[in-house]
Protein backbone atom coordinates (compact mmCIF):
# COMPACT_ATOMS: atom_id res chain seq x y z
CA UNK A 1 0.00 0.00 0.00
CA UNK A 2 1.37 3.39 -0.99
CA UNK A 3 2.41 5.73 1.80
CA UNK A 4 1.56 8.61 -0.52
CA UNK A 5 -2.06 7.63 -1.12
CA UNK A 6 -3.37 11.14 -0.43
CA UNK A 7 -0.25 13.08 -1.42
CA UNK A 8 -0.30 15.81 -4.06
CA UNK A 9 3.45 16.35 -3.87
CA UNK A 10 4.77 18.20 -6.90
CA UNK A 11 1.41 18.62 -8.61
CA UNK A 12 0.14 21.74 -10.34
CA UNK A 13 -3.49 22.76 -9.82
CA UNK A 14 -5.91 25.48 -10.87
CA UNK A 15 -8.92 26.33 -8.70
CA UNK A 16 -11.43 28.76 -10.18
CA UNK A 17 -13.27 30.94 -7.71
CA UNK A 18 -10.38 30.21 -5.36
CA UNK A 19 -10.22 33.46 -3.43
CA UNK A 20 -12.91 32.59 -0.90
CA UNK A 21 -15.40 29.99 0.32
CA UNK A 22 -15.22 26.46 -1.02
CA UNK A 23 -12.56 27.34 -3.60
CA UNK A 24 -10.25 28.69 -0.91
CA UNK A 25 -10.87 25.59 1.25
CA UNK A 26 -9.82 23.37 -1.66
CA UNK A 27 -6.79 25.48 -2.60
CA UNK A 28 -5.57 25.37 1.00
CA UNK A 29 -6.17 21.63 1.17
CA UNK A 30 -4.15 21.00 -1.98
CA UNK A 31 -1.22 23.03 -0.65
CA UNK A 32 -1.43 21.21 2.67
CA UNK A 33 -1.29 17.89 0.77
CA UNK A 34 1.96 18.92 -0.92
CA UNK A 35 0.93 20.57 -4.19
CA UNK A 36 3.82 22.53 -5.68
CA UNK A 37 1.67 25.30 -7.16
CA UNK A 38 -1.99 26.16 -6.88
CA UNK A 39 -3.25 28.84 -9.22
CA UNK A 40 -6.43 30.57 -8.10
CA UNK A 41 -8.65 32.81 -10.15
CA UNK A 42 -11.45 35.20 -9.28
CA UNK A 43 -13.17 38.17 -10.83
CA UNK A 44 -11.86 40.63 -8.23
CA UNK A 45 -8.10 41.12 -8.21
CA UNK A 46 -7.75 42.38 -4.63
CA UNK A 47 -9.25 39.38 -2.79
CA UNK A 48 -7.61 36.94 -5.24
CA UNK A 49 -4.13 38.36 -4.63
CA UNK A 50 -4.72 38.60 -0.87
CA UNK A 51 -5.71 34.93 -0.66
CA UNK A 52 -2.70 33.87 -2.77
CA UNK A 53 -0.38 35.78 -0.45
CA UNK A 54 -2.05 34.31 2.65
CA UNK A 55 -1.88 30.71 1.46
CA UNK A 56 1.68 31.01 0.13
CA UNK A 57 2.80 32.19 3.58
CA UNK A 58 0.96 29.34 5.30
CA UNK A 59 2.20 26.38 3.20
CA UNK A 60 5.38 25.17 1.51
CA UNK A 61 3.81 25.28 -1.94
CA UNK A 62 3.09 28.43 -3.90
CA UNK A 63 -0.36 29.96 -4.41
CA UNK A 64 -0.54 32.21 -7.45
CA UNK A 65 -3.33 34.67 -8.27
CA UNK A 66 -4.69 34.99 -11.80
CA UNK A 67 -7.60 37.43 -11.44
CA UNK A 68 -9.66 36.90 -14.60
CA UNK A 69 -13.42 37.00 -15.15
CA UNK A 70 -14.35 33.62 -16.67
CA UNK A 71 -18.07 34.30 -17.08
CA UNK A 72 -17.56 34.38 -20.87
CA UNK A 73 -15.86 32.03 -23.30
CA UNK A 74 -13.38 34.81 -24.03
CA UNK A 75 -12.52 34.96 -20.34
CA UNK A 76 -12.08 31.19 -20.22
CA UNK A 77 -9.74 31.31 -23.20
CA UNK A 78 -7.78 34.17 -21.62
CA UNK A 79 -7.28 32.21 -18.38
CA UNK A 80 -6.29 29.07 -20.28
CA UNK A 81 -3.80 31.09 -22.30
CA UNK A 82 -2.18 32.44 -19.13
CA UNK A 83 -1.92 28.95 -17.62
CA UNK A 84 -0.45 27.51 -20.83
CA UNK A 85 2.19 30.28 -20.89
CA UNK A 86 3.20 29.43 -17.33
CA UNK A 87 2.83 25.64 -17.20
CA UNK A 88 3.30 22.98 -19.91
CA UNK A 89 1.30 20.53 -17.78
CA UNK A 90 -1.72 20.89 -15.50
CA UNK A 91 -2.39 18.00 -13.12
CA UNK A 92 -5.64 19.21 -11.53
CA UNK A 93 -8.44 21.55 -12.60
CA UNK A 94 -11.16 22.44 -10.11
CA UNK A 95 -14.15 24.15 -11.74
CA UNK A 96 -15.51 25.93 -8.69
CA UNK A 97 -16.44 29.44 -9.86
CA UNK A 98 -20.18 29.88 -9.70
CA UNK A 99 -23.14 32.18 -9.21
CA UNK A 100 -26.62 31.92 -7.73
CA UNK A 101 -29.89 33.82 -8.17
CA UNK A 102 -33.12 33.65 -6.26
CA UNK A 103 -36.45 35.18 -7.25
CA UNK A 104 -40.15 34.37 -7.20
CA UNK A 105 -41.24 32.15 -10.10
CA UNK A 106 -43.49 34.83 -11.59
CA UNK A 107 -40.76 37.46 -11.36
CA UNK A 108 -37.67 35.43 -12.26
CA UNK A 109 -35.61 37.49 -14.75
CA UNK A 110 -33.83 36.32 -17.88
CA UNK A 111 -30.66 38.00 -16.59
CA UNK A 112 -30.76 35.80 -13.47
CA UNK A 113 -31.12 32.73 -15.64
CA UNK A 114 -28.35 33.59 -18.10
CA UNK A 115 -25.80 34.77 -15.53
CA UNK A 116 -26.03 31.54 -13.56
CA UNK A 117 -26.18 29.12 -16.48
CA UNK A 118 -23.33 30.85 -18.31
CA UNK A 119 -20.89 30.73 -15.39
CA UNK A 120 -21.97 27.47 -13.74
CA UNK A 121 -22.30 25.34 -16.88
CA UNK A 122 -21.04 27.03 -20.04
CA UNK A 123 -17.80 28.38 -18.56
CA UNK A 124 -17.08 25.08 -16.81
CA UNK A 125 -17.25 23.26 -20.13
CA UNK A 126 -15.32 25.76 -22.22
CA UNK A 127 -12.55 26.28 -19.65
CA UNK A 128 -12.00 22.53 -19.44
CA UNK A 129 -11.94 22.37 -23.24
CA UNK A 130 -9.43 25.24 -23.40
CA UNK A 131 -7.17 23.49 -20.86
CA UNK A 132 -7.38 20.04 -22.45
CA UNK A 133 -3.84 20.29 -23.88
CA UNK A 134 -1.96 20.80 -20.57
CA UNK A 135 -4.27 18.29 -18.84
CA UNK A 136 -3.49 15.68 -21.50
CA UNK A 137 0.22 16.50 -21.19
CA UNK A 138 0.10 15.78 -17.46
CA UNK A 139 -1.99 12.62 -17.75
CA UNK A 140 -0.78 9.05 -17.89
CA UNK A 141 -2.33 5.65 -17.36
CA UNK A 142 -0.38 5.33 -14.12
CA UNK A 143 -1.26 8.84 -12.90
CA UNK A 144 -4.35 10.38 -14.50
CA UNK A 145 -4.96 14.11 -14.56
CA UNK A 146 -8.03 15.27 -12.66
CA UNK A 147 -10.94 17.58 -13.40
CA UNK A 148 -13.17 18.18 -10.37
CA UNK A 149 -16.43 20.04 -10.93
CA UNK A 150 -18.20 21.69 -8.03
CA UNK A 151 -21.91 20.92 -8.23
CA UNK A 152 -24.35 21.18 -5.30
CA UNK A 153 -26.86 19.12 -3.39
CA UNK A 154 -29.39 21.45 -5.05
CA UNK A 155 -28.70 19.55 -8.26
CA UNK A 156 -29.75 16.28 -6.58
CA UNK A 157 -32.68 17.14 -4.33
CA UNK A 158 -35.27 19.93 -4.43
CA UNK A 159 -34.31 22.92 -2.32
CA UNK A 160 -37.41 24.82 -1.14
CA UNK A 161 -35.74 28.10 -2.13
CA UNK A 162 -36.73 29.58 -5.50
CA UNK A 163 -33.30 29.35 -7.11
CA UNK A 164 -34.48 27.96 -10.44
CA UNK A 165 -31.44 28.60 -12.62
CA UNK A 166 -29.02 27.56 -9.86
CA UNK A 167 -30.74 24.20 -9.29
CA UNK A 168 -30.94 23.57 -13.03
CA UNK A 169 -27.29 24.50 -13.50
CA UNK A 170 -26.06 22.18 -10.79
CA UNK A 171 -28.11 19.26 -12.10
CA UNK A 172 -26.54 20.01 -15.48
CA UNK A 173 -23.06 19.98 -13.93
CA UNK A 174 -23.67 16.52 -12.49
CA UNK A 175 -24.74 15.06 -15.83
CA UNK A 176 -22.11 17.02 -17.77
CA UNK A 177 -19.51 15.53 -15.42
CA UNK A 178 -20.55 12.04 -16.53
CA UNK A 179 -20.52 12.99 -20.20
CA UNK A 180 -17.12 14.67 -20.00
CA UNK A 181 -15.75 11.72 -18.04
CA UNK A 182 -16.85 9.36 -20.81
CA UNK A 183 -14.78 11.31 -23.32
CA UNK A 184 -11.73 12.33 -21.27
CA UNK A 185 -11.04 9.03 -19.52
CA UNK A 186 -9.76 7.87 -22.93
CA UNK A 187 -7.01 10.48 -22.48
CA UNK A 188 -6.33 9.41 -18.87
CA UNK A 189 -8.19 12.41 -17.46
CA UNK A 190 -10.62 11.60 -14.63
CA UNK A 191 -13.64 13.89 -14.39
CA UNK A 192 -15.59 13.84 -11.12
CA UNK A 193 -17.77 16.22 -9.13
CA UNK A 194 -18.44 17.28 -5.55
CA UNK A 195 -21.94 18.27 -4.43
CA UNK A 196 -21.51 20.40 -1.29
CA UNK A 197 -24.24 20.95 1.24
CA UNK A 198 -24.06 23.68 3.90
CA UNK A 199 -20.63 25.33 4.07
CA UNK A 200 -19.90 28.87 5.20
CA UNK A 201 -19.53 31.07 2.13
CA UNK A 202 -20.85 34.24 0.54
CA UNK A 203 -23.07 32.05 -1.64
CA UNK A 204 -24.51 30.22 1.39
CA UNK A 205 -25.21 33.06 3.76
CA UNK A 206 -27.57 30.97 5.85
CA UNK A 207 -24.75 28.57 6.73
CA UNK A 208 -22.37 31.49 7.20
CA UNK A 209 -24.59 33.70 9.34
CA UNK A 210 -26.98 31.23 11.01
CA UNK A 211 -24.97 28.03 11.26
CA UNK A 212 -26.61 26.82 14.48
CA UNK A 213 -30.10 27.05 12.98
CA UNK A 214 -29.01 25.39 9.72
CA UNK A 215 -27.25 22.60 11.64
CA UNK A 216 -30.55 21.56 13.24
CA UNK A 217 -31.87 20.57 9.80
CA UNK A 218 -28.82 18.45 8.88
CA UNK A 219 -28.72 14.76 9.91
CA UNK A 220 -25.14 15.07 11.27
CA UNK A 221 -26.22 18.18 13.22
CA UNK A 222 -23.49 20.50 11.96
CA UNK A 223 -22.46 22.43 8.89
CA UNK A 224 -19.38 21.51 6.87
CA UNK A 225 -15.88 22.58 7.86
CA UNK A 226 -12.89 23.56 5.77
CA UNK A 227 -11.41 20.11 6.44
CA UNK A 228 -14.57 18.36 5.21
CA UNK A 229 -14.30 20.10 1.84
CA UNK A 230 -10.53 19.84 1.56
CA UNK A 231 -10.65 16.14 2.43
CA UNK A 232 -12.94 15.06 -0.39
CA UNK A 233 -11.11 17.26 -2.90
CA UNK A 234 -7.74 15.81 -1.90
CA UNK A 235 -9.19 12.30 -2.16
CA UNK A 236 -10.40 12.86 -5.71
CA UNK A 237 -7.24 14.70 -6.79
CA UNK A 238 -4.76 12.18 -5.34
CA UNK A 239 -3.84 8.54 -6.01
CA UNK A 240 -6.63 7.60 -3.59
CA UNK A 241 -9.25 8.71 -6.12
CA UNK A 242 -7.68 7.39 -9.32
CA UNK A 243 -10.38 4.76 -9.85
CA UNK A 244 -13.28 7.16 -9.31
CA UNK A 245 -14.54 8.30 -12.72
CA UNK A 246 -17.67 10.31 -13.55
CA UNK A 247 -19.04 10.15 -10.02
CA UNK A 248 -20.52 12.98 -7.94
CA UNK A 249 -19.91 12.83 -4.18
CA UNK A 250 -22.38 14.62 -1.91
CA UNK A 251 -20.58 16.23 1.04
CA UNK A 252 -23.54 17.41 3.05
CA UNK A 253 -23.81 15.70 6.44
CA UNK A 254 -26.51 13.37 5.13
CA UNK A 255 -28.99 15.91 3.73
CA UNK A 256 -29.46 14.06 0.44
CA UNK A 257 -28.90 10.39 1.27
CA UNK A 258 -29.60 10.11 5.00
CA UNK A 259 -32.73 12.18 5.30
CA UNK A 260 -36.24 10.73 5.45
CA UNK A 261 -38.74 12.19 3.01
CA UNK A 262 -42.41 12.93 3.58
CA UNK A 263 -44.42 10.18 5.19
CA UNK A 264 -47.14 9.30 2.70
CA UNK A 265 -48.03 5.74 3.69
CA UNK A 266 -51.74 5.23 4.37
Amino acid sequence: MSNDLFSLKGRIALVTGGSRGIGKMIAAGFLGAGAAKVYITARKAGPCEATAKELSAQYDGECIALPIDISTVEGCNKLAGEIIKLEPKLDILVNNAGAAWGADFDEFPESGWDKVMDLNVKSLFFLTKALAKPLRAAASHQRPAKVINIASVDGIFVNPGETYSYAASKAAVIHLTRRMATKLIKDNINVTAIAPGAFKSDMNRAARDHSDDVAKRIPSRRIGTDEDMAGVAIYLASRAGDYVVGNTIAVDGGVVYANAGLEIAG
